[in-house]
């Protein structure tokens, strides 16, 4: 046709192959798609589909694209990108917000966030019934904290100095939740407050407390608990912290002691009030104006609600409506409780609530954003979920070449596949990474599924597939699951204390192993003569050099230092007697079963086997 000209190919005229000298920087956010990208670069969106097309990189206009994907083609156009978390974005842009316009945002003195730790049964959670009025630890399993909970305190004595001001307290079921919610960048603790009992001193899990505040950079209060008994001694634990570098104020120092006792209810008042001072030199801050961030504290799967999470509102207010993102999940706040289980409407900085709406389970630790674009919320948890979910696929099928020396290496290991699931995602992930770490050299231990909720169908199939056992932690099978682990032989242990799972997982551990035989040395006999007798065999006239020949035990027999036959004792007599044992010193009459090779000068060794576990 005339006049025709055919349509520029792509590394035509149109398109450079060559990447353009670097004259800008932009700054763009995780999972950001293509069309918002051309536009960052100021470009076509069709010209930026065709570079990348060119790589090799198939995409439509509202894909979202990876981090290093997004900085190799921003190059291509002459910039140079920086990726930054949608977390990140927001609160740029509130900062921004602030600093352009400042009016009716006011800062004010937000509550202080307390975590109290220490070690086992040193009364943790009685000291914070106490304070609460409440009794949380006689419904805990074994007296034992397996949750993590947030609960507001407002002080009530009149003539308190800190009258009317409110304290929030975090009780955690352990410091391996607080260190993993660190580990995640969750900055949620304004003190900690460490309690040690007065009449047992200093234990392993309190230093373990103390070392995870002092790495979290955060204020310590020790409370000196229990001093209503007898053997309290609670200037002995001053000693001992005062040796680990924890100085009291009454002597030097700069750290605050209280005595306390939560059962007597004494110096609580005065515990409250330190916890308040302290944080006023902390200058704590926050505004209410703003949208709300805060961090998940615990994430359930509750059968009526669906899934649910206890956030701590760290800035901002949260309100009812609310779009938000958390982690790698969305939604809208279709109903919000405080920690008494009351229904509210907004919660301010540093209150503790239970949300409803989430569309899948957070993990602790993550932030909590609200966003006022739901699209866009969406869209990052989608791109946060697959590239989760690459992530996984990647660890499970790539093989590298030490890999696969490890695996060789291993080949002789057992494994103890096993399926976690319990009824909080703090618990759950603590325990699958706390069973993990209990791996020998010869049997390894392999969390295959870890989740939140009952124990369902798929669980038990997946167990049955792959030789697993289930363990439920404060969560039971439904009946259908039930009748399906009884059909297809599938074990499943039911707990609700951590230390209990431990101990049986140790045993099941034992189990696995191929047993061990131990022989027991237990005598010693020589042959003198050898007698054939018709119908019966041979015969061994013996005399036994050394300890007992016993008629239940085993032999071998010896001929000149070398094993000739080893079995079991046909019969043992002393002349035309049967006995159970001879003893050293003494004759006796000995036949073996299926054995008539016996010589003169052989000699008899007897012994028991003993199975030990492997």
């Amino acid at each position: 046709m005339k006049g025709f000209q055919p349509p520029p190919r792509y590394g035509g005229s149109m398109i450079s192959h060559e990447p353009l000298p670097i004259t800008k920087t932009i700054t763009v956010t995780e999972g950001i798609s293509v069309k918002d990208l051309a536009e960052k670069l100021d470009v076509r969106g069709k010209d930026l589909i065709a570079t990348l097309l060119m790589k090799g990189v198939f995409v439509t206009v509202n894909q979202s694209l990876d981090g290093e994907l997004v900085k190799d083609v921003a190059r291509q156009f002459g910039a140079d990108a920086t990726v930054i978390s949608v977390e990140e974005q927001l609160e740029n842009e509130a900062i921004e917000g602030f600093l352009e316009d400042t009016t009716g945002m006011v800062e004010i003195t937000r509550s202080p966030v307390v975590t109290v730790m220490g070690h086992v049964d040193h009364g943790k959670t009685s000291l914070l019934d106490a304070i609460r009025s409440t009794d949380v630890a006689a419904g805990e399993a074994g007296g034992i904290t397996q949750h993590i909970g947030a609960y507001k305190v407002k002080i009530t004595k009149p003539d308190s100095p800190a009258f009317g001001r409110e304290i929030v307290f975090l009780d955690t079921p352990g410091h391996e939740a607080f260190t993993r919610m660190r580990a995640r960048g969750a900055k949620i603790t304004d003190i900690v407050v460490v309690v040690v009992a007065a009449d047992d001193g200093v234990m392993p899990q309190t230093l373990e407390a103390i070392d995870h505040a002092k790495a979290a950079n955060v204020p310590i209060i020790v409370a000196v608990n229990k001093i209503d008994k007898p053997d309290a001694n609670p200037d002995k634990v001053k000693q001992q912290l005062a040796d680990r570098g924890l100085q009291p104020e009454a002597w030097g120092g700069s750290t605050v002691f209280v005595d306390v006792s939560a059962k007597k209810r004494t110096n609580l008042d005065l515990l409250e009030e330190m916890i308040c001072l302290v944080a006023d030199i902390s200058n704590l801050k926050a505004t209410p104006d703003r949208p709300a961030v805060g961090t998940v504290i615990e994430a359930k799967l509750d059968r009526g609600r669906g899934a649910v999470a206890s956030v701590l509102v760290q800035n901002g207010t949260l309100r009812t409506g609310d779009s938000y993102i958390v982690g790698n999940t969305f939604g809208k706040i279709r109903a919000m409780f405080n920690d008494r289980g009351q229904p509210i409407t907004e919660a301010g900085p540093s209150t503790p609530v239970e949300i409803l709406g989430l569309e899948g389970m957070p993990d602790a630790g993550d932030t909590f954003l609200v966003m006022a674009d739901r699209d866009k919320a969406k869209g990052i948890a989608q791109y946060r979920k697959m590239k989760e979910r690459e992530a996984q696929l990647a660890k499970s099928s790539r093989v590298s070449l030490e890999g696969l020396a490890e695996q060789i290496k291993h080949a002789g290991m057992k494994d103890l596949n096993l399926i976690v699931k319990g009824d909080v995602q703090g618990s759950v992930e603590v325990i699958a990474e706390d069973l993990q770490r209990m791996s020998t050299e010869k049997v390894r231990v392999r969390v295959l599924h870890s989740g939140v909720g009952a124990i369902t169908e798929s669980d038990v199939l997946l167990a049955s597939a792959s030789n697993a056992v289930i363990i439920g932690f404060n969560v039971r099978p439904d009946r259908k699951s039930a009748e399906v682990a009884e059909r297809e032989n599938v074990e499943i242990r039911l707990h609700s204390i951590i230390y209990e799972l431990r101990d049986e997982i140790t045993k099941a551990m034992y189990g696995l192993l191929e047993p061990v035989f131990k022989e027991n040395y237990a005598g010693k006999a020589e042959v003198l003569n050898v007698f054939k007798i018709t119908k019966v065999g041979q015969i061994a006239g013996c005399r036994v050099t050394d300890g007992l020949i016993t008629r239940t035990a085993q032999v071998r027999v010896m001929r000149e230092g070398v094993e000739v036959w080893r079995g079991k004792i046909g019969s043992l007599k002393r002349f035309k007697d049967d006995v159970r044992e001879v003893a050293r010193g003494y004759e006796c009459g000995l036949s073996f079963a299926n054995f008539n090779d016996l010589q003169v000068g052989d000699v008899v060794e007897c012994f028991d086997v003993e199975m030990v576990p492997g």
